[in-house]
This record gives structure tokens, sequence and C-alpha cells, in this order.
């Protein structure tokens, strides 16, 4: 099966990324699930951010790619919202990726090099009206990426709230969390195969 590096979001390692990586865990795929934070978990989002900050985003990132250092190169990188920019990068310049999920972010593809990396399939999730993800951005360089011909599936969702997949936050939506982790292990079982996701 796939061998899965997953990084958090803003609140830190919660229950609920833990659980996510749990369930892949359970349909017989390798997943790895670093605590960035190390340790610290956050009630409100806004806090959570605010230590990223103090530590530095690229503090933060760097901590991501830290932690593929030991591990085959033959992964699928997976970030949820803050945790896409170490699952991004590592996607875009780390030989050997075999997919991205990106759920809740995208980082236009200029951070990272200038497109996307041939080969590498990857599904990216969001609502429609997040503010987050619709409102700074993130759509857009997700459009981007499907846009360069990439093997990229871009899902939205209906629906306002971000961090929507994380059953441990009040912003829990069970309806489209389960047609997210439906896709997840149907994106993880292609990938194994080697089939393209489009």
């Amino acid at each position: 099966m796939a061998e899965v590096l997953v990084f958090h979001h803003g609140h830190g390692l919660t229950a609920g990324v833990r659980e996510f990586a749990e369930n892949l865990r359970r349909a017989g795929h390798t997943v790895h699930a670093p605590d960035l934070y190390e340790g610290q978990v956050f009630e409100s989002l806004d806090e959570g951010i605010d230590y990223a900050g103090n530590v530095g985003f690229d503090t933060f990132t760097e901590r991501g790619t830290a932690a593929a250092q030991g591990l085959p190169a033959a992964l699928v990188y997976v970030g949820f919202s803050l945790g896409v920019l170490p699952a991004q990068k590592l996607a875009q310049t780390r030989p050997g990726a075999t997919g991205a999920l990106l759920l809740e972010a995208c980082v236009p593809l200029s951070e990272f090099g200038s497109a996307w990396p041939r080969g590498v399939p990857v599904q990216i999730h969001g609502m429609h009206a997040d503010p987050f993800f619709a409102g700074e951005g993130d759509v857009d360089a997700a459009r981007e990426v499907v846009r360069t011909g990439a093997d990229a599936e871009l899902f939205l969702y209906p629906g306002d709230r971000h961090l929507f997949t994380d059953s441990s936050l009040p912003s829990y939506d069970e309806q489209s969390a389960v047609q997210v982790h439906r896709r997840v292990l149907d994106f993880l079982d292609r990938v194994e195969q080697g089939v393209s996701t489009t």
C-alpha cells in the first residue's frame, strides 16, 4: 500500500488529525504524522497561527521537510491547511514523490518552483466559501495547478468552514469529510496501482 506523510494544521496535531492518520492505517497504508508543534495543541486557530508565526513559517516548513529525512522517497504528502506548506514543498521539490493531498489550502506554484512536477498526481480539497481557502487566493492557486496540465483534481464542497475535515474541531462537517475520506482512499489506491487519477 501507499506510504504517507501527514502534516497537521494550525491547531497542532489534534485528535482529529490523528484519527485521519489512523483511518488511513486501517485501510492498510503506512502513515507518518509528525508533530511540528513539539507537543503543543491550541484550542483556537488564532493562537496556533500566532505560535507558528512566532516560531516562523519558514521554520515550520523546514520542520516538515526534516520529518521526511530518513523516509523513503516514494511518499504521498498530505497537508491540512498550514500543513500544506511542507506537503506542497516536498511534493514539488523532493524527488520520488508519488502524490500529494492538499486539504483546505494551496499555495502558488512559484512558491516552490515554476511548475507542478510531472508524474506526481495531486488532489486539492476545500469549501467553496471558506474565507481562508476561497478568500485568500488558495482556490486560485489550486486552479493554477489544474490548468498546468498536471494530474490534478480540485474538489469544492458546499459551505464556508475551514478545517471541516478535522473531527475534533467545531468546524467539522461530517458529510463533506466523509466525501473527502472516500476520495483520499480512492486516490491512494490509484497511486499505489500507478493509475492516473484524472
